[in-house]
């Protein structure tokens, strides 16, 4: 009997700007859009076969070796054999409609999907903190460290605040449901490597006294409920300095978003995207349509006013 599971991820922002690699949050453009990545898996003859599509699946490798999707899978049959679950041949489909390279979490949206693909395809053998576990090494092995900023959120939604450390690896935080986070990908090209290079390996004293006091403050805001102080909190003294030269025109965007009354505007994980939080959806709209005319760099960059995936990823069928 011919099975099929098609899941969905939905794109996230890493950081936060206030929280550099213990931050994340899960978005959803407000007019329904699946912004993120499709993964299907089904029953297969023979032989286990990837199949690639979508978007942007044009800027990525065309052999399956190359891609994060087939070492996931490759990852998922070893556990699944070291339980003695019996493995079947598999069709994997990937719809790529994210950019690599983003700053939204493209790979993130590509590992967790099919993560959860394979977990439901199998009778979901594996529980959540084993499967966030698998999530974060193979989004390690693309980023260079392991870090779950991005595959926490995707996976649960919401607001995530990394503690991984203990064995719970994210802790979800209160949300503020009434903000728009609006999102702009420019289309220029940054790699989360040649990113995070550019970051200082020593920090000094004060630098991350501000830091740790910002992320406490927005942590204890978001607890009580205190929007103003806890979007006040949200500014970057750790990678924003250093990434900023990368994006087109950032310093003017962000002083634009900020006199267009953006509660706080940043880098969306290692850019290109930056987003900005708007109390209302008409300032969203007007934030859009300056981001549209004079942040976008060609016809293949997007604008999109979202709000907080609380879902994270799903099920389609």
């Amino acid at each position: 009997m011919n099975k099929m599971v098609k899941v969905f991820a939905p794109v996230s922002i890493g950081n936060v700007s206030v929280g550099f690699d213990s931050l994340g949050l899960a978005l959803k453009p407000i007019d329904g859009e699946l912004l993120g990545d499709l993964v299907t898996v089904e029953t297969h003859q023979d032989s286990n076969n990837f199949v690639l599509q979508g978007k942007f699946a044009q800027r990525l490798p065309a052999n399956k070796e190359s891609n994060i999707v087939w070492d996931v899978v490759l990852a998922f049959e070893a556990a699944l054999q070291q339980q003695n679950i019996k493995t079947t041949p598999i069709k994997i489909t990937l719809d790529k409609n994210i950019p690599v390279c983003s700053g939204l979490g493209s790979s993130a949206c590509s590992v967790v999907a099919t993560v959860v693909a394979l977990n439901e395809f199998y009778g979901k053998p594996f529980d959540d903190s084993k499967l966030l576990i698998m999530m974060g090494e193979a989004e390690g092995k693309i980023s260079g460290s392991l870090h779950y900023d991005n595959v926490a959120p995707c996976f649960l939604g919401g607001l995530q605040l990394m503690i991984p450390k203990q064995q719970q690896v994210a802790l979800q935080l209160p949300v503020f449901d009434s903000v728009y986070w609006v999102l702009a990908y420019p289309d220029v090209l940054i790699s989360t490597q040649a990113a995070r290079d550019l970051l200082p390996k020593h920090y000094d004293r004060e630098t991350l006294i501000h830091f740790g006091q910002n992320l406490a403050g927005f942590v204890a805001a978001s607890y009580e409920k205190n929007l103003e102080l806890a979007f006040a909190m949200i500014s970057d003294e750790i990678a924003e300095p250093y990434r900023a030269e990368l994006l087109p025109d950032f310093q003017t965007t962000k002083q634009t978003m900020l006199d267009m009354n953006s509660l706080a505007m940043g880098i969306s994980g290692s850019g290109p995207t930056v987003f900005s939080a708007c109390r209302t959806l008409e300032e969203a709209q007007q934030q859009a349509s300056w981001l549209k005319l004079n942040y976008l760099q060609s016809d293949e960059g997007f604008v999109s006013i979202c709000q907080i995936d609380q879902q994270g990823t799903r099920k389609i069928q």
